[in-house]
């Protein structure tokens, strides 16, 4: 099955600053992404995402290597209809009604009126601006321009759909639109390419993940196979406990909180739990609950980090 998209050896450098020094912005970039895969892009600012982004859609041109979509070089303006592309900061034309930014859009593609039509009724309630359709731009919400920025780039109805940081600036509410227009997206069998660096969203979207830092890919692949199985933690809470006898469960934890009219002990290794519940047992101490604690993509992202900075 031809990738959506393939990237080989990608490599760019630029020139910043007043003595125009070069700096590696992206560093021998290889990936592979099937089609149909919601994939999310993981770094911190300047690790280069939307440098990568912008190779992707042709608005930059890589120092070395190359990126191709569904088997065709990016700079192939065929392919350039099977993409639909959201920009971190895009702008908006606010003297337009969401309606009449969204005919402009389809418009450049060569939609037919009666075509146009069709889709943006489709699009406007995908997104749910039914009620702000006929606005003009300039009084939307951070939310809503981002939601209309999602429409214009399904307009074209494209296979691939590519968003540089989605999520970002929203409130909770606004990221759980954007999530769930990703999720259907996903369920119709579009691939989606999304930056963020809001981990939390990643975990709940994506089938696959890539973390870049500093320009280098440190890892990518399924989430199931990057979340190690391994238990990081445990937390016991417990009720009805003396501080006396709090004094002979102290040492086999790794820290004690008071929780609850209780407390709760973190263990860090499994095999002590077996000889902690035996003898909490024993001092007939209340156990509310046993929770284990497995590794986060947060805990990976973060590893990562300090991996690539130490």
């Amino acid at each position: 099955m031809t990738p959506a998209i393939e990237i080989k050896h990608l490599t760019k450098k630029i020139r910043s600053g007043f003595l125009m020094k070069e700096v590696m912005a992206l560093s021998d970039l290889n990936l592979s992404i099937p089609p149909g895969t919601a994939f999310g892009f993981l770094g911190p600012n300047g690790a280069g995402k939307t440098t990568t982004i912008k190779l992707l859609t042709g608005l930059s041109f890589p120092t070395s290597g190359e990126a191709l979509i569904f088997g065709r070089p990016v700079s192939d303006i065929s392919v350039r209809m099977k993409i639909g592309f959201l920009p971190e900061r895009p702008y908006f034309y606010d003297y337009l009604s969401g309606t009449e930014y969204l005919h402009f859009c389809g418009e450049l593609f060569g939609m037919t009126r009666a075509a146009r039509n069709k889709k943006i009724t489709k699009l406007i309630e995908l997104v749910g601006l039914k009620e702000k359709a006929g606005e003009q731009l300039r009084k939307y919400s951070k939310g809503m321009l981002q939601r209309i920025g999602l429409a214009q780039a399904l307009i074209n109805d494209p296979e691939l759909i590519i968003l540089d940081e989605p999520m970002s600036g929203l409130d909770p509410m606004g990221r759980k639109q954007v999530r769930d227009i990703i999720l259907h997206l996903k369920g119709q069998g579009k691939t989606v390419f999304f930056s963020t660096h809001v981990l939390s969203d990643a975990e709940m979207i994506c089938d696959q993940v890539g973390i870049i830092v500093q320009g280098s890919l440190q890892s990518v692949g399924d989430l199931e196979t990057l979340l190690s199985p391994k238990t990081c933690s445990i937390e016991v809470s417990i009720k009805g406990v003396s501080e006396s006898a709090l004094s002979l469960f102290k040492p086999m934890a790794s820290s004690t909180k008071i929780a609850d009219e209780g407390y709760v002990l973190r263990i860090d290794d499994a095999g002590i739990l077996p000889k902690l519940l035996a003898l909490l047992q024993a001092e007939k101490v209340q156990i509310v609950s046993i929770i284990p604690h497995r590794e986060t993509l947060e805990d990976i992202f973060m590893e990562e980090i300090r991996g690539r900075q130490s």
